[in-house]
């Protein structure tokens, strides 16, 4: 899952660099808010995966093979309602969206390019969501990478055909991406048939079309949902403040984002095992094996994020130069990278706690110390340090990963251990 998790922003430095390259950095901007507003939604939605993750893992720890089918089947069907969703109100969207950022009119111009033509990944990649989630339910990590493999790699082979070969701009990026998820999703679909064979059961079809049935799944992903929309405001807020320093703060802040995924998505690696062993164990109602699974989890998390820390501080500046040649982006990066060489060991504790938390299906307490870490400790904090620019973004968006910790560590002490059996 490591590797799986750290393919997706490595695709994302290969986008920005692919724009970063071109002539203008209106090109590198516009991506950045393209991607931007999809993380916003495709992350608004990532219960599918999240949730799914949860209810499987334990359905597993049970032996509930027909209850295995009906995660799978859920979480497909909601995926593709609120896939059609989305592309029935893209013009809205794209609209209300590129209004919240308030980027320059060129640089919103192609924002609105990359948006028209990406809305139509939404059926594939939530539909990949769900797959992933319910293979990681299972403990199978393979297919997953291989989903992600398929995605990222067809991406980029698919960037630089578009982009560097056939002179596209933002709209060869866009298009990249759509024609990846749906390949994708072709090879998840596969493996999920191969997958069931081996385990006996059937498809209790009313548990898939009738309301009521759907009463747990809606209850955990409803909050998981919430929380979700609270992270990514987060990141939005991050990029429409940029956007209002300026293209180059944007530009830069740009380049700097995908050091944070890149830490976010190598870290969630260790996370999607703890999902996974954490659900199994409180489904066998076993407190000895989520402690271990918990420990061994937290030991790795930290060698991880020590080592990222590591990369980024002696080798921060040849990834920013990777990302871009332009010099005065270059330059406005590096004086806000010390934000991100420390960012991997305050986030550790926030990445590991979600894996518990979705494992433990404990979605409510993830949700409420969410929105207290946003809108209690980030929002505040952004209003008092913003005198010093984007130096009191970032310190805003450090404070906010390490409340998110410290709040999930008491509550899995006090409240979710308690819970689980002998």
């Amino acid at each position: 899952m490591i590797l799986s998790n750290v393919s997706v922003p490595l695709l994302g430095m290969v986008d920005t660099g692919v724009v970063g390259h071109l002539e203008s950095p209106v090109y590198l901007g516009a991506v950045a808010i393209g991607a931007t507003i999809f993380g916003f939604l495709y992350n608004g939605v990532n219960f599918l995966r999240m949730g799914t993750t949860g209810i499987t893992a334990q359905r597993y720890g049970a032996d509930d093979y027909d209850g295995l089918r009906v995660s799978l089947g859920q979480a497909l069907i909601v995926a593709q309602l609120i896939a059609l969703l989305f592309i029935v109100l893209q013009a809205p969207l794209g609209r209300f969206a590129l209004g919240l950022i308030g980027a320059e009119p060129e640089v919103e111009g192609y924002a609105l390019e990359y948006f028209s033509i990406r809305i139509w990944s939404a059926p594939g990649t939530l539909a990949n969501f769900a797959l992933i989630g319910w293979f990681l339910g299972l403990q199978n990590a393979r297919v997953p990478l291989l989903i992600f493999l398929t995605i990222n790699l067809t991406n980029i082979v698919l960037d630089l055909v578009f982009v560097l070969g056939l002179g596209m701009k933002v709209d060869g990026v866009a298009l990249a991406s759509v024609i990846a998820e749906y390949t994708a999703l072709l090879v998840g679909l596969a493996f999920a048939a191969r997958e069931l064979k081996k385990r006996a059961g059937h498809w209790p079809m009313a548990r898939l079309f009738r309301v009521r049935a759907y009463a747990a799944f809606f209850s955990i992903n409803a909050n998981l949902f919430i929380r979700t929309l609270a992270l990514m405001f987060t990141f939005f807020f991050i990029t429409s403040q940029g956007a209002r320093m300026g293209g180059l703060v944007l530009a830069a802040n740009a380049v700097l984002l995908n050091f944070a995924h890149l830490t976010s998505f190598a870290l969630d690696g260790i996370a999607h095992a703890a999902e996974a062993l954490v659900g199994k164990a409180v489904g066998q109602r076993n407190r000895k094996s989520l402690e271990e699974s918990v420990r061994l989890c937290l030991k790795w998390s930290l060698y991880f994020a020590a080592g990222l820390s590591t990369i980024y501080l002696f080798g921060g500046r040849y990834l920013v130069n990777l990302l871009t040649d332009l010099p005065a982006v270059r330059e406005t990066t590096m004086i806000y990278l010390p934000w991100f060489i420390i960012s991997p060991l305050v986030a550790v504790w926030s990445f590991l706690y979600d894996g518990v938390y979705v494992g433990a299906t404990r979605a409510r307490e993830m949700r409420d110390i969410m929105l207290v870490s946003t809108f209690v400790v980030f929002l505040p904090a952004w209003y008092l340090l913003q005198g010093f620019g984007n130096h009191g973004l970032w310190a805003a968006f450090t404070l906010f990963m390490a409340s998110r910790g410290i709040g999930m560590h008491i509550g899995y002490r006090r409240r979710l251990l308690p819970s689980v059996g002998a």
